[in-house]
C-alpha cells in the first residue's frame, strides 16, 4: 500500500485522516511545495524546502529551521519507501492547522503537515512540439509571491485555457504579462531572454530560477524586466517553466489576442541545458 508522510510520520494513506477544522480547508490557510523526482533523487530539493520556509513566514505560520530539516529526510524516505525509482513527484503540504471555524487566527495552533509521491511521465511530445495558451486578465490576489493552498484564481485561468483548447493560461494585469496559471513564463527578443521580476505579482518557480542561472552561464543576456502584451506578440521565442513541465515552448497565443511562434534556438539550448542539469540529479551528482 502506498505510504504518505503525515506530520511527520509515515503511514498508510488509507490510515491517513484530516481534522474537519482544518484551516487549510476552511480558508486555504496553508502553503505546499511540489517537488520533481528523477529516477528516486529529489531535483532541488533545498530550493524547494527554503520557498516552503519563506511561505510559511510570510503567512505567520510557525515553521522551524530545524523542522525544515527534518522534513528534507522525511521527504527522502518517503521516496524510497515508496520505491519512486523512476520519474515522479512530491508534494507537500503544510497547513496552519485545526481549530474552530474563525476568520482571526490564533498563534498557538500546532501545524499540520502532510506529503505523498506520485509517478508520471516525462511531458515530452509538448516540450518537442510546443502548446497552445490563452491570455487572459490575472484576477489572483496581490501576494502571488506566497505559494499558498488559495488557487481559485489560477484554478479559473486554468479552466478558462482548457475551454479554448489551450495548456495553459498566460495571464496579464491590464497590459503587463505576469506568469502562467501554473507557471512562469519567457520571451525572447533579438537574443535576450526575459522574464517578469521576482515580486509579489508573481511566483519566483524554482525552474524559472534555475533557467536564469543557466543562462547566465550561457552567456545568454537576460533581462528582469515588466513587459508587455504587445511585446509578448511581437518575441520571437516564448516558453514557460514549471516543476512539472520543465521548460515548454510556446507555439500559439490564443484570447484577446492570437498568434503563432515557432521553438526558436535559445528555446532549445535552455532545454539542452536544463536537461543536462536533471541528469546530473538522476545520477546523484
Amino acid at each position: 500500500m502506498e505510504k504518505v508522510l503525515f506530520n511527520g510520520k509515515i503511514i498508510d494513506r488509507g490510515k491517513a485522516s484530516f481534522s474537519f477544522d482544518d484551516r487549510s480547508m476552511y480558508f486555504g490557510d496553508g502553503v505546499y511545495e511540489v517537488i520533481r523526482v528523477y529516477s528516486g533523487h529529489p531535483y532541488k530539493l533545498e530550493m524547494h524546502l527554503q520557498r516552503l520556509q519563506r511561505s510559511a513566514d510570510e503567512l505567520d505560520i510557525p515553521y522551524s529551521i530545524k523542522e525544515k530539516q527534518s522534513l528534507k529526510k522525511r521527504v527522502s524516505e518517503l521516496i524510497d519507501t515508496n520505491e519512486l525509482t523512476h520519474d515522479g513527484y512530491v508534494y507537500i503540504q503544510l497547513s496552519r492547522g485545526a481549530a474552530a471555524r474563525d476568520h482571526l487566527y490564533e498563534r498557538h495552533i500546532e501545524p499540520f503537515i502532510f506529503a505523498f509521491t506520485k509517478e508520471m511521465e516525462k511531458p515530452t511530445a509538448q516540450q518537442e512540439q510546443g502548446i497552445a495558451v490563452y491570455l487572459t486578465e490575472d484576477i489572483r490576489w496581490l501576494r502571488c509571491d506566497i505559494k499558498t493552498v488559495n488557487l481559485l484564481g489560477n484554478v479559473l485561468a486554468k479552466r478558462q485555457a482548457a475551454d479554448h483548447d489551450c495548456s495553459e493560461a498566460v495571464q496579464h494585469r491590464g497590459d503587463t504579462v505576469t506568469e502562467g496559471s501554473s507557471s512562469n513564463l519567457f520571451i525572447v527578443k533579438d537574443g535576450q531572454l526575459i522574464t517578469h521580476p521576482a515580486d509579489n505579482l508573481i511566483l519566483n518557480g524554482i525552474t524559472r530560477q534555475v533557467v536564469i542561472d543557466l543562462a547566465e552561464k550561457q552567456g545568454l543576456p537576460v533581462s528582469i524586466t515588466p513587459f508587455s502584451t504587445d511585446e509578448l506578440l511581437e518575441a520571437d521565442e516564448a516558453f514557460i517553466t514549471s516543476t512539472i513541465n520543465e521548460i515548454t515552448p510556446i507555439t500559439e497565443w490564443r484570447g484577446t489576442k492570437h498568434g503563432m511562434l515557432k521553438i526558436g534556438a535559445v528555446t532549445k539550448q535552455l532545454q539542452a541545458e536544463l536537461q543536462a542539469d536533471i541528469e546530473r540529479t538522476r545520477t546523484g551528482e
